[in-house]
């Protein structure tokens, strides 16, 4: 980002007293741990800030100051800021009626650069290690309770530190978090390991359907699986990121049934293909191993269009 970019991000955090601060639907770690991290910073200064996630942050309860968080602003701010979304359309109804963000501060290659101000940098693991660089620049500080939320970004996005873009640099911000006292154990048990008894049940109904052709490995969980195990959320529950650990597999892909004929297909995908230029094909975004789209549809005639358009890549 050009300095000049910086300085005027700088000025705008100084005279603004009134925040809103959003991130994508469906929120991860990376989504709720910058929403946190930034949002506590600035609260730290001074300033009013309203965190925002449209589908809330009940699985992010573990993280300091998520009971902070809402599903919908309201009243006038100064600033606008978006973290960890690629577009707009992304963040749900948070946006409507509050214009172009001043800021976007992401990580994802297919950012259409909607702000204002765009801190977009596809190289960084998170948006998390993106605010860490920035923060102090921008005149905010650092605490335990900021430290916890931009390491679980970290650590979410990275999967524990499996992805292939973890280099030395990503450790040593890892290290400089844990030193101002973010516990790396207990994220590590609350972000990837620990699951409740509905997500392993509802993994169990997608994995029952497990399909694979030519490399490609999906399945698909219905609104029925939810309704019938009791399942909370319209995610998948992070299975995606199980199937893609089937030996063979260069591309892993999951669809999952929403309201109102809709379905939402996630991608993984092994080190040397980009699954993003599909995803950004369908109207959604990502990474080159990890992408993501909304479907207007049926979940049969959505699977038979996104499989064969997948297929393609692997030929």
């Amino acid at each position: 980002m050009k300095t000049k970019d910086n300085l005027k991000i700088t000025t705008k955090i100084k005279a603004s007293e009134r925040f809103l601060i959003l991130s994508h639907v469906r929120p991860d770690a990376d989504a709720a741990g910058s929403v946190l991290g930034l949002g506590l910073a600035l609260k730290n200064l001074g300033k009013q800030v309203q965190m925002v996630l449209s589908d809330g942050a009940a699985n992010f309860s573990y993280l300091p100051g998520s009971e902070g968080i809402t599903r919908s602003p309201e009243g006038d701010v100064d600033m606008i800021v978006v973290v960890d979304c690629s577009d707009p359309h992304r963040v749900g109804e948070g946006l409507s009626g509050y214009g172009q963000p001043d800021l976007v501060v992401d990580h994802h290659k297919t950012n259409v650069q909607f702000g204002k101000f765009n801190v977009v940098e596809p190289d960084q693991v998170a948006t998390t290690a993106i605010l860490f660089d920035h923060m102090p620049t921008w005149g905010l500080g650092f605490d335990l309770g900021i430290a916890t939320c931009l390491l679980s970004g970290i650590v979410g996005d990275t999967i524990g530190f499996r992805t292939p873009n973890v280099n030395s640099e990503v450790m040593r911000k890892t290290a400089a978090l844990m030193d101002l006292g973010a516990n790396l154990t207990d994220i590590y048990q609350e972000e990837l390991v620990l699951k409740t008894f509905e997500s392993l049940r509802y993994w169990g109904a997608g994995l029952g359907r497990l399909e694979r052709k030519n490399g490609l490995v999906w399945t698909s969980l219905t609104l029925a699986d939810r309704q019938e195990i009791g399942y909370a959320g319209n995610d998948d529950a992070d299975l995606v990121n199980v199937l893609s650990s089937v030996k063979g597999t260069a591309i892993a892909l999951i669809f999952v049934e929403q309201p109102q004929d809709k379905v939402k297909v996630s991608w993984r995908a092994k080190p040397g293909l980009d699954v993003s230029e599909i995803a950004f094909k369908f109207g959604g975004g990502g990474h080159a191993a990890a992408a993501g789209a909304d479907f207007e549809g049926s979940l049969e005639s959505i699977k038979q269009i996104v499989i064969q358009a997948t297929q393609k890549l692997l030929e």
